[in-house]
């Protein structure tokens, strides 16, 4: 998956499924847009903050957020690229939820 680091769509970041579950695991961008609902560069300068705080913290899933910090510190993410990225994240939550209820439920109608 790609995502436009600017906004004529020229420079684009390579965003994988790892990374994306990276997110959800430590809810990086849960609340990351300011009080006004933007996401800015002192979001992404706060979020690469609380990655890179994570890291020092923890030695055994410091490999895990190493490989986010492949996004987060790519020489193209700036706040656009950042929105885009929590859009991605967004569509790929939704579908990945969805897809959890439908097992759930398939799951359930196999056990009765």
């Amino acid at each position: 998956m790609k995502i436009n680091a600017n906004a004529s769509g020229t420079r684009t970041i390579e965003v994988n499924e790892v990374q994306l579950q990276i997110i959800r695991k430590y809810s990086l961008l849960d609340r990351i847009a300011n009080s006004m609902g933007i996401i800015d560069e002192d979001s992404l300068n706060k979020l690469r903050l609380t990655v890179r705080s994570l890291i020092a913290s923890q030695t055994m899933a410091s490999k895990e957020l190493l490989e986010l910090c492949m996004v987060l510190y790519h020489e193209d993410m700036k706040a656009l690229g950042l929105n885009n990225l929590a859009k991605l994240y967004t569509e790929w939550l939704n579908k990945k939820v969805a897809s959890e209820a439908e097992e759930k439920n398939n799951a359930e109608q196999e056990n009765n």
